[in-house]
């Protein structure tokens, strides 16, 4: 089976869906018209999880758009499998372009019910970014055995490369995040397991952590292999050395930034739901369309919330002597208490600052989001080496690798703290919109090939035969 969510002009937004389902004259069925781009396995399945717009309801007065899916055989007629699309890595990938052509749905074959396609899309979404994180973290594990074994073998002004700080620094960077990368997966996953859990937030900050941390270990490898690393592995085997293939594990690795809701996306999801609360409380006092009475009902409401909320940000563990089964990591878990408290009255100031206009912006949101996500690697990592230590197995080691995740970490949030309300957001965000207007274009001067179109002097790439589409 395949999955067609994706459009042309539809990726991270919705909304703009184009592909249509229009109840038929018998009111049996569909008629299913549209493009669907980027489907993984499209060019192979024979069933599809299509995702359509269909007529809209009006909702106290206002439309609300209806996103259903449906189940739709590649066999029926008006189903075409346009073309497979090729990438920079991923190459085995089998992933289509599909058209569907006046497609008669039955309306049985509706999943869940009409309108309930976009809550469908985001579980399934779901269950991709609780799998990636420890499918990278295993592209991380791999990385991480190249290059010690590498930095042993490697001798450069007579001692191995491993014992050069320069190098020695990477490889300790590498196998600490490569522990906290674990620590997240095995933490959702248990949280999966244990069921009755809500574990959209957990799953997003696995997805956007892990992979980003991920691309930095797999970058850090190449370079520690040098020319090596960004020979292909067929050459090197060619001239008698390992086929060690970490350029097409660049390669590859790089989509995972992107695909299951992108860095960006993952960072304003978390940083909406951050938000949404004191939106809820306090959104019509911010709001200037709203009435004199709606703000007073909200100063109202805000302020009794407030009151009691406010002042529980300063007291807590960590602020105490705490977390003492924690051993050496106990420093790093008060450290993640207090912040966890700092971070919410931060965000709280940065409301009163911005008022309505924080929800545009988005690089202090983003901050906002990459604390909450260290802290959470900070807890999984400490978390899991105190299992470790519980069970007997590699105690010492893991709380050592723990321990320096904890204080690189550390380090990167204090920045990120002082970043929100002392930065060049504004002075950065003009400076864009001067360089998308064409004020700099004679920057882009100099360059062959500047004056034509790409069509015009990109190569044309044959299909191959064999990577064809097998449904016609």
């Amino acid at each position: 089976s395949a999955f067609a969510l994706t459009e042309v002009h539809a990726g991270s937004d919705p909304a703009n869906m184009s592909t249509t389902a229009t109840p038929a004259e018998d009111g049996a069925s569909f008629i299913l018209n549209g493009e669907k781009l980027w489907c993984t396995n499209g060019t192979r399945a024979e069933l599809l999880v299509v995702m359509a717009r269909t007529p809209s309801k009006i909702v106290a007065g206002k439309e609300k758009r209806q996103i259903t899916a449906f189940i739709v055989e590649v066999g029926w007629p008006g189903v075409e499998i346009v073309r497979r699309c090729h990438f920079m890595g991923l190459r085995a990938l089998e992933n289509g372009v599909i058209r569907f052509t006046n497609v008669r749905v039955p309306r049985e074959n509706i999943l869940w019910k009409e309108g309930s396609g976009l809550k469908l899309a985001l579980i399934t979404l779901n269950t991709g970014r609780l799998t990636l994180p420890s499918s990278v973290t295993g592209c991380a594990k791999a990385a991480l055995e190249i290059c010690r074994r590498w930095s042993n073998e490697r001798v450069q002004w007579g001692v191995p490369i491993g014992r050069h700080e320069a190098i020695a620094e990477k490889l300790a960077r590498m196998a600490s995040t490569t522990f906290a990368m674990e620590a997240i997966s095995e933490l959702c996953a248990a949280l999966v397991d244990r069921g009755g859990y809500d574990i959209r937030l957990e799953a997003a900050v696995a997805k956007m952590f892990n992979s980003e941390a991920g691309w930095k270990i797999v970058d850090e490898a190449l370079q520690i292999r040098g020319g090596r690393g960004y020979e292909t592995a067929s050459s090197l085997a060619a001239r008698g050395e390992e086929p060690i293939p970490l350029e097409r594990m660049m390669r590859d690795y790089r989509i995972n930034l992107i695909f299951e809701g992108s860095s960006e996306i993952m960072r304003l999801f978390l940083a909406r739901e951050a938000v949404d609360r004191h939106l809820q409380l306090a959104g019509d006092l911010v709001n200037p369309k709203a009435s004199a009475g709606a703000k007073l009902r909200a100063l109202v409401k805000a302020g009794l919330f407030y009151a009691a909320w406010y002042p529980r940000l300063w007291f807590g563990a960590g602020y105490l002597p705490s977390f003492g089964e924690f051993g050496v990591l106990s420093t790093h878990l008060r450290y993640v208490e207090r912040s966890s408290r700092r971070l919410a009255r931060m965000l709280l100031y940065a409301m009163m600052r911005h008022g309505a206009r924080l929800e545009r912006k988005q690089m202090t949101l983003f901050r906002f989001v990459e604390i909450g996500a260290e802290l959470f690697a900070m807890t999984s990592a400490c978390v899991r080496a105190r299992m470790l230590q519980k069970r007997g197995e590699q105690g010492e080691q893991a709380a050592a690798l723990a321990d320096h995740f904890c204080r690189l970490a550390h380090r990167r949030v204090e920045a990120s703290f002082r970043a929100i309300f002392h930065n060049d957001d504004d002075a950065t965000y003009r400076l864009s919109q001067r360089v998308t207007s064409g004020e700099f274009t004679w920057l882009e001067q100099g360059i062959v090939g500047l004056n034509h179109a790409l069509r015009e002097v990109a190569h044309t790439i044959p299909e191959v035969p064999e990577r064809e589409p097998v449904h016609s």
